[in-house]
């Protein structure tokens, strides 16, 4: 069973295996939060909890979740307590990657799922995510969970960015 958890140094040597995957594939670790790990992982970790209360320069507060199988770690979430001008166009209030040996296995649904718990919780009543246009698999993933598409974005350098409100009542 998939689960929601905070990262714990009890878990490094999993997390050294996820991120090692998603450098060996040479695709960007997404969210990219979860990149900027420095060692010891318990520094990183005091970072992020301090990022939930205190948003760095800016960014907005944030909590990071990992995806967690019982065994593996398959992917991570990133939540955004707020939106800033720029995450209400790119990136929205939730971020999540699977690493590449666990697609297409149902993971982002129910981690998409699971986040969207969270921030019901933190009373939201609804949240922006957004997904590159050529992303067809986390537009999917979006509109599982009651993603609405908005109007899109284009960047600067004519790239489409699918906006999605997601109603959370």
């Amino acid at each position: 069973m998939i689960t929601l958890i905070k990262p714990s140094v009890q878990l490094e040597v999993e997390y050294l295996d996820f991120l090692t995957e998603w450098q060996q594939s040479g695709e960007a670790i997404v969210p990219s939060v979860v990149s900027k790990t420095f060692l010891p992982l318990a520094d990183f970790l005091d970072e992020q909890q301090q990022e939930e209360q205190i948003a760095p320069k800016n960014w907005v507060t944030h909590s990071t979740y990992w995806l967690y199988d019982g065994e593996t770690i398959v992917g991570a979430v990133n939540f955004r307590h707020d939106l800033n001008d720029q995450l209400q166009q790119i990136g929205g209030h939730i971020g999540y990657g699977i690493r590449p040996s666990e697609r297409n296995k149902g993971y982002a649904t129910e981690g998409l799922r699971q986040a969207l718990k969270v921030a019901r919780e933190r009373g939201l009543s609804s949240v922006l995510i957004t997904c590159s246009a050529d992303n067809v698999a986390s537009g999917r993933v979006i509109e599982a969970n009651g993603g609405q598409e908005v109007e899109s974005y284009v960047k600067e350098d004519g790239t489409r960015v699918r906006r999605f409100n997601v109603p959370l009542s």
